[in-house]
């Protein structure tokens, strides 16, 4: 199943949120992350360039477009990046496949 990396930022709403409520956003992004139909692998805090990251399971990406509009709408979270992380195995059979591809490419110019 594909792997995502998911990261983001809590905004002044989100961690005023959290300081007057606080709750355990690991378990909350499980719940969320599983009624959008994946699976949550991993969450942390982050520190530098974004507050925290979740690695999620999903079996087809465009779930995981409905669950950033959700999240982004809720005014607590920004800056929500969703990058595709493939495992070892994958891009070794990335690599196998890329070979017979050589023959085929006709560059520009």
């Amino acid at each position: 199943m594909p792997t995502f990396i998911v990261t983001g930022s809590y905004t002044q709403k989100g961690m005023a949120g959290m300081v007057a409520n606080p709750s355990d956003r690991g378990a909350a992004n499980k719940a969320f992350v599983e009624a959008s139909g994946g699976t949550l692998l991993g969450f942390y805090l982050t520190s530098g360039d974004y507050d925290f990251m979740l690695i999620v399971e999903v079996d087809d990406s465009a779930k995981l477009l409905p669950a950033a509009m959700v999240a982004g709408a809720s005014g607590t979270v920004s800056g929500l990046k969703t990058i595709r992380a493939y495992s070892n195995d994958e891009f070794n059979a990335a690599q196998a496949a890329a070979g017979p591809l050589v023959s085929k490419m006709r560059p520009a110019g």
